[in-house]
């Protein structure tokens, strides 16, 4: 599975990047079944398990205990991020928007799990062997969309507007966006090309939600790499080999917060350790991923900047 990424590369939900998507949906699986769940994801056990990787399965099941290979930091970190694009969806199509938009969709079981108001059309982008499977997966656990759920399947780095069009979006009207866990696995180009089209393809009124992670400082990434590097080999001890720094695109980039400011978006911020202090988990204590300085954004687009 070790790879380096490349323009063009590909993957499934077993291998490269997607697998990181099937970890993500460990984690919440993990996080769903804790004392004090602050989240409800019964989906996502049964998707990991439709994966097939028997590590991945024995964690997401609880047959093993994730201690050493899925600690409380990434258990935590999935109840705070899950938590915020939920209540980020949640309180958008309260508000009256009735378009949603999932860049990167991977796992995520939204479109099947969130009381949506009725009216609700639920756009999910990825690429078509992810979408097909998840598809196929949740028709065979007899799940049924909780919305309108229509996808685009179709690779973020093709034409993905005149997939989604196609699909029925329609950019004269309002759309809540997420780009979630995404922005760090595209190139720094690449960001700035996706959240350009989401402003182009946003009418006023339209709401954000993704997250802004800080340029490095001088020494930053090379004890990221080191810490990346730890979680690879103690995956690898167990039969899993994927090289997390390689999946990442590291350097500097814009920032999106600033970024999407720039275009007319009004956002505010919330830091990872004010989210963890305000649902009463514990802080972050060894950090050498940086997760203390990512802010979780979301904002709407100013009517007076189109």
């Amino acid at each position: 599975m070790t790879s380096t990424r490349y323009d063009g590369d590909t993957w499934d939900l077993a291998s490269g990047v997607g697998a990181t998507a099937t970890m993500a949906a460990v984690a919440r699986a993990i996080a769903t079944r804790t004392d004090r769940p602050l989240i409800d994801d019964p989906f996502a056990e049964p998707l990991v398990r439709a994966v097939g990787i028997d590590l991945l399965t024995r964690l997401a099941t609880g047959e093993m205990a994730p201690a050493g290979l899925v600690g409380p930091v990434a258990i935590d970190g999935a109840k705070v991020r899950t938590k915020f694009y939920d209540e980020f969806f949640l309180e958008a199509t309260e508000a009256g928007i009735t378009q949603v938009v999932i860049l990167a969709s991977g796992l995520d079981s939204r479109a099947y799990r969130l009381p949506w108001p009725a009216g609700t059309v639920v756009y999910e982008v990825d690429q078509p062997q992810v979408i097909e499977f998840k598809t196929c997966a949740l028709a065979e656990l007899g799940a049924a969309p909780t919305a309108d759920r229509r996808v685009a399947a179709v690779d973020l780095r093709d034409d993905w507007p005149t997939a989604l069009r196609t699909a029925g979006f329609d950019p004269a009207r309002p759309t809540a966006w997420s780009a979630e866990g995404l922005l760090g696995y595209l190139p720094p180009e690449a960001q700035d090309r996706l959240l350009d089209t989401v402003t182009e393809l946003s009418a006023p009124g339209s709401r954000v939600a993704t997250e802004n992670r800080p340029n490095p400082r001088p020494g930053d990434e090379d004890r990221t790499k080191e810490g990346l590097n730890r979680i690879t080999e103690r995956w690898r001890a167990r039969g899993f080999d994927l090289d997390h720094a390689r999946l990442r695109y590291f350097g500097e980039r814009n920032e999106a917060a600033p970024y999407l400011t720039d275009r007319g978006w009004v956002l505010t911020a919330v830091s990872v350790r004010d989210l963890l202090a305000a649902n009463d988990l514990p802080p972050l204590k060894d950090d050498d991923l940086r997760m203390g300085g990512v802010l979780y954004v979301s904002g709407v687009l100013n009517v007076c900047m189109r």
